[in-house]
């Protein structure tokens, strides 16, 4: 894949505006679908992209495309509709989905793509809009690996570490249970820092001790500064989306009749959080179950 390569992304968002910048800095030909949750574009335009009216339109003049939507309902939506990418996909074009999904719903996404003469790999990507605007994401990518392979420096320019997950579907699986492992301590850090507030520990106290044992690790220092300070900048991810993610978990687990009462108990946590604060920061949970407890 080089310049002459026509990326067409769905999904300009938080995320996907920083994985459209990095593609076109990095010189290939980029089109994006027009979309009210788009965020502002005109960076885009100035670099040479350019939009398209529908995601069919889209398809047929695009090698890859890449999705980068909020989730199943999104992917099959933006794939399946009467304008959607399978109307207007050519034989060879290579799909993306970089966004978070139900695995046996992925499945039937790629059966879909290669019956209609595409081909596809699940590629989810992990870290911040911070880090998809500096081109430094993580991707765990699903599928065949010589098309993996192949698509390695179109990934690459917008990532910092692009794995290979296994077949289709495997990044997705994979993506869940980071996002489990993730919420999760995050949830068990909110309780235990709205604990501490009733407690009438100091933040900083707390925040020692956690760094100095077991509770170290990436959460503890996204969630620091909004126990400090009430900074959420460093972890800019909805409760919406994360009560999203572990229900995809849960989903996922019943499916492989896997055990999940802890996921359960985190996705309760997130569920009564989200009412009448679905769109607050993660981070803000800690206040809310404070204020709940």
């Amino acid at each position: 894949m080089d310049e002459n390569t026509r990326i067409g992304l769905i999904g300009v968002g938080l995320m996907g505006h920083g994985i459209a910048v990095n593609i076109a800095r990095r010189g290939y030909r980029l089109a994006f679908l027009e979309h009210p949750g788009n965020q502002p574009v005109a960076d885009l335009l100035a670099i040479g992209a350019r939009a398209c009216a529908s995601a069919e339109a889209l398809a047929a003049d695009s090698d890859v495309v890449i999705l980068c939507v909020t989730g199943t309902p999104e992917v099959e939506d933006v794939l399946f509709r009467d304008d959607g990418v399978l109307a207007g996909l050519r034989l060879g074009t290579v799909v993306i989905d970089c966004s978070t999904a139900v695995p046996s719903s992925t499945m039937r996404v790629a059966t879909a793509i290669e019956a209609a003469g595409g081909r596809f790999l699940d590629a989810p990507m992990t870290r911040t809009p911070r880090e998809a605007a500096e081109g430094r994401l993580n991707l765990i990518v699903g599928g065949d690996r010589a098309l993996f392979e192949r698509c390695r420096p179109l990934l690459a320019s917008f990532a910092e570490n692009v794995v290979h997950a296994g077949p289709v579907g495997a990044g997705h699986t994979l993506k869940l249970l980071h996002n489990y492992v993730s919420l999760g301590f995050t949830a068990v850090l909110a309780e235990a820092a709205a604990c501490a507030q009733r407690a009438g520990i100091e933040s900083g106290v707390l925040l020692e001790v956690l760094a100095r044992g077991g509770g170290a690790g990436v959460v503890l220092e996204r969630m620091r500064p909004f126990i400090e300070a009430h900074d959420d900048s460093a972890f800019r991810f909805t409760i919406a989306n994360a009560l999203k993610d572990i229900g995809y978990y849960a989903a996922m687990a019943t499916e492989l009749d896997a055990a999940r009462t802890t996921a359960d108990a985190i996705r309760q946590t997130y569920a009564r959080a989200a009412e009448g604060h679905a769109q607050s920061s993660v981070p803000e949970l800690v206040d809310l179950l404070a204020a709940r407890a």
